[in-house]
């Protein structure tokens, strides 16, 4: 498949369903990927945050990739995650991923050790020499410790370094500049991670979304790109106010007894496993799981935002 040029649309992170022994659940990874497509998103991005990759063994990425990309028979392109520590570590990601099919690769500033911008420029430009399919970055400071600058990231997209960004950063400013910035750069995509917000990323000019609640509604973020884009600001309103108030599902777990993370993959998955789309909804070690009255909550907002 020819990578879009910009990539446009609704790119959901797709989770990633797991056996009771934590083990990729394939055919449950499948049927996801099938609820994904007819509810017409316009590409998938495996391996994010929403996939648990970072908790994920090399063997159980690969699988991943590889099962997606067959599965789709090219339908609809395949981003790829290839996020790691440094970039030795993250090249060996993006052999790996692009040997399995990948379309793309979606990548972060390296993080353990503090960065200069100097080396996370120098870091996207070694990837992306070395990567035979184009290069996203991923803004995501709440991950990665560093926050990429608007400016770096519109030099790296002016000279060819980076096709996208996907941003998850919550910087709304930093995000405008790098919308507006790119404007003069066609064959660059911006895309936001915020569920909540998708309607006035792309009134301020987004070209897409990355929502890890289209999971559990895709036709819905479906329905909202559509709506923006056919310039019916009441009715998209509308459907992001709906989706607004599914997303609040994400608190369903008690923070007394895990972390915010634990709580929001474990209603993705709960919610999948609840519309009957997964088999199981094991979230990776050490997360905590839901408890039968936390995966009751997920029910009542399913069943208010009409997915039951």
């Amino acid at each position: 498949m020819t990578f879009p040029s910009p990539l446009t649309g609704v790119v959901p992170p797709v989770c990633t369903p797991l056996t009771p022994d934590r083990e990729v659940d394939v055919p449950s990874l499948l049927r996801l990927v099938d609820h994904l497509v007819e509810g017409g998103v316009h590409a998938l991005f495996v391996l994010g945050s929403s996939s648990e990759a970072a908790y994920l063994r090399d063997r159980q990425r690969r699988l991943v990739v590889e099962s997606v990309v067959a599965h789709v028979g090219r339908q609809l392109p395949v981003l790829a995650g290839a996020i790691d520590m440094t970039t030795p570590r993250v090249l060996d990601h993006v052999e790996a991923v692009t040997a399995a099919g990948a379309d793309a690769v979606v990548v972060t500033a390296p993080f353990y050790t503090r960065t200069h911008p100097a080396e996370i420029a120098r870091h996207f430009r070694l990837i992306a020499a070395a990567s035979p399919v184009p290069v996203i970055a991923y803004d995501i400071p709440v991950a990665v410790h560093s926050k990429l600058p608007a400016d770096l990231v519109l030099e790296l997209a002016a000279d060819g370094t980076l096709a996208g960004l996907k941003d998850s950063s919550g910087d709304l400013a930093g995000f405008r500049e790098v919308v507006t910035g790119a404007r003069g750069l066609p064959r660059f995509s911006v895309l936001t991670g915020s569920e909540l917000v998708v309607d006035s990323a792309l009134a301020l000019g987004a070209d897409g979304a990355v929502p890890g609640l289209a999971n559990v509604d895709p036709h819905g973020y479906v329905r909202l790109d559509r709506l923006c884009r056919a310039g019916d600001r009441e009715r998209a309103r509308a459907e992001q106010e709906r989706l607004c108030a599914l997303f609040k599902l994400v608190g369903a777990g008690d923070p007394a007894r895990m972390g915010g993370s634990s709580s929001a993959l474990g209603a993705f998955k709960a919610a999948l496993h609840l519309r009957g789309i997964i088999d199981c909804p094991a979230t990776a070690e050490p997360q905590v799981p839901l408890s039968p009255e936390e995966t009751e909550r997920v029910g009542k907002f399913l069943a208010a935002a009409g997915l039951l």
